[in-house]
């Protein structure tokens, strides 16, 4: 009886020390890491975190997921699994002016019609993450992805030193997300880069590509070793502490988060206008990239009124600092050619150093473009990085011509199979027809088909496409569905686990919704927004493909150019044999019962304008239902309009308008009650 209660008390002192040990370590980790103020050296901390790992492996039943040993990785191989956001991760409109952002100031004055506030962040160059807190602690974190499925890279996010996987102090809500910013910094991405370099590997770009491939990588114990910084600027959830974005982001501090102390609160434009000039000189003096400056309405009431737009909320938006300039030589022009038979000039250069990067190559775009510049091989040409992103040529110095080569010209003829280029009337790009038998376009068209947010095909890529098409294996996305696991496993650098992740890839393929696989056919001008308007008027893909140019054109945001192009695509026979065969492999052709069910035709032919502030549903969330059942969403008040869906300060003007004309205005009870009859 002695025994058992001595060794109960001895048990139970080894958790408390196990326990005490965490919580210890934590708090360390958030002042060297976050807080940059260490309060024991690094000896000690190394032999208290020896210490916990030898009692968590004596005592494994006392395991934590969210321990700080956990922070040294694992290198067990596996693949990330895809999860989806409970808050689709939108990305912002940007602006390039003061002008536009007074645009953006006075539209959200006018439309709020009440005092606001401007919450000023400093934009960073990084990989954004969604993290999820239940009781304190770090469940999931899942990177951005398409903004509606991200990857699970919950186990490489638990070695950033800087995020904490148990939160401190209190008042934080039971279950939250906060969104953020996975960074490597300039002084980890410059010395991982000379390792890189030294051992014969190939260099990253900048910081944003290391951060966003480290991120990925399987083996999380190299993960850890590479520095990775987080800054944070987002909470979501129920139960917030505030009904302030900032205070929410400084609640956020006090939990242990690093949220950066560059943001303010402005009150007026010209404060607004001061953040972005001040930074635009000090950031080039932080330890991270940073491109920009974000502006967001701090209030989250005004931000649920204010709403989204289909990419993008209309309460927040994204200054971008105008880019870096530089001088190198021109040393060759070479041709492109898209999915779509663009046909891009590329201007090969000597290489250059601009905004963080390596530059060898940019876009000339177009033949109107080098003509205007009026380039000659040999000129000392003008780079610079549009958004900071992709490298153009935006001048020539004269001044510097000397024996310089002969003026550059747009081809003819296609530089992959030979045909003869055309310019379609009021474009400036040229194209080759040859859509069928081009090399670029036809494996274009299937790298397109595979990508993420089509078929979303995993275990192919460009280079598996490419070694496809060269051994005749595939020469449309039709063909992919017919692949054989004994085809692939004996091909180079491929194996049976190869062949079998790319057949289970393919097959995967046939459960992806009927608007992703009208986006994937890579019909010109539809992306993602009009796949899934045409999708949600025409219930399958014979029903679209008979459409009349009047039926498409009656589709919301549908014009004569879009509707020519879908037209253009279902006349082809090979497309139609395309689908065909698409078809009868399994893919899904037309809306599921349960969307279809959904649906109804409550609002067919009315065009609806809302206005207003709304307390039921978000203006967005009222559009969904309008389209759901059937109605179109229109921008203006006219004779056409059906009716008004009106909230709460409805713009004078447009009511005055609306009692001229007759329409009808319902409020937000009347509308339910229309798409909800008993």
């Amino acid at each position: 009886m002695y025994f058992c209660l001595n060794k109960a008390i001895k048990i139970m002192e080894i958790k408390e020390k196990i326990e005490g040990l965490r919580k210890e370590l934590h708090q360390h980790n958030y002042n060297y890491y976050v807080l940059n103020n260490p309060t024991i050296s690094d000896q000690e901390f190394d032999r208290k975190l020896r210490e916990l790992q030898d009692l968590e492996e004596k005592y494994p039943q006392y395991a934590d997921p969210n321990s700080p040993t956990r922070r040294v990785g694992s290198d067990i191989n596996k693949n990330f699994t895809q999860v989806p956001h409970k808050y689709p991760m939108l990305s912002l409109s940007n602006t390039y002016s003061e002008g536009e952002i007074s645009d953006f100031y006075d539209r959200v004055k006018k439309f709020l019609n009440e005092d606001f506030e401007i919450c000023c962040e400093m934009k960073y160059d990084g990989s954004s993450i969604s993290l999820t807190y239940i009781d304190g602690k770090l469940v999931k974190a899942v990177t951005r992805g398409d903004g509606v499925v991200g990857d699970d890279v919950t186990d490489n996010v638990k070695t950033i030193r800087t995020i904490p996987l148990v939160l401190q102090g209190a008042g934080y809500p039971e279950e939250f997300e906060i969104r953020g910013e996975i960074l490597m910094p300039w002084k980890v991405f410059e010395e991982l880069n000379r390792e890189r370099e030294a051992n014969e590997e190939p260099l990253f770009a900048n910081p944003r590509n290391a951060a966003s491939g480290t991120l990925k990588l399987q083996d999380s114990t190299v993960v850890a070793k590479r520095g990775l910084d987080a800054f944070f600027y987002s909470l979501l959830g129920d139960n917030l502490p505030a009904e302030g974005h900032y205070e929410n982001l400084q609640a956020a501090a006090s939990w242990g988060f690093k949220v950066p102390d560059t943001i303010r609160k402005c009150q007026t434009l010209d404060e607004v206008i001061g953040f972005i000039n001040f930074w635009d000189v000090e950031r080039k003096n932080l330890p991270v990239a940073t491109d920009g400056v974000v502006l967001k309405v701090n209030s989250l009431i005004q931000q649920r009124n204010l709403g989204y737009t289909a990419k993008s909320p209309r309460w927040a938006i994204a200054y971008k600092y105008q880019p870096e300039k530089a001088l190198t030589r021109l040393n060759e022009v070479t041709y492109q050619v898209g999915r779509i038979g663009t046909v891009t000039p590329v201007a090969n250069l000597d290489p250059v150093q601009l905004s963080g990067t390596v530059v060898k190559r940019a876009s000339l775009h177009n033949a109107d473009i080098i003509e205007k510049l009026d380039l000659h091989i040999g000129d000392m040409v003008y780079v610079e990085k549009g958004g900071e992103i992709i490298p153009k040529i935006t001048g020539v110095d004269t001044k510097a011509r000397f024996m310089i080569g002969e003026k550059v010209k747009f081809i003819s003829r296609c530089p992959e199979c030979g045909t003869p280029l055309v310019r379609y009337e009021g474009e400036a790009a040229h194209y080759c027809p040859n859509e069928t038998a081009c090399p670029p376009q036809i494996k274009g068209k299937i790298e397109h088909f595979i990508s993420r947010r089509a078929m979303n095909i995993e275990g192919l890529g460009p280079e598996t496409i490419d070694m496809f098409y060269r051994l005749d294996l595939i020469r449309n996305a039709a063909d992919l569905y017919e692949l054989k696991a004994e085809q692939i496993s004996g091909l180079e650098r491929m194996g049976e686990k190869s062949a079998d992740n790319i057949l289970k890839g393919v097959e995967q393929s046939k459960k992806i919704p009927y608007e992703r696989v009208v986006y994937a056919l890579g019909i010109r001008f539809v992306g993602e927004t009009i796949a899934k308007k045409l999708a949600r008027a025409f219930s399958g893909i014979q029903e679209l493909a008979e459409a009349t140019s009047e039926q498409l054109v009656n589709v919301d945001e549908i014009g004569e150019r879009i509707a020519q192009s879908v037209k253009f695509y279902f006349s082809s026979p090979k497309n139609r044999e395309l689908i065909e065969r698409l078809k009868a492999a399994g893919v899904q052709m037309e809306r599921t019962a349960e969307e279809m069910e959904e649906a109804s035709d409550l609002l067919q032919g009315k065009s609806i304008v809302i206005s207003g502030l709304f307390k039921h549903y978000s203006r967005d969330e009222y559009k969904l239902m309008i389209e759901k059942h059937g109605g179109k969403n229109v921008g203006s008040i006219s004779s056409k309009t059906s009716f008004i869906l009106a909230g709460e300060n409805m713009g004078p003007a447009k009511l005055e308008k609306a009692e001229k004309l007759g329409i009808q205005i319902l409020n937000e009870e009347e509308f339910l009650k229309l798409i909800s009859p008993e």
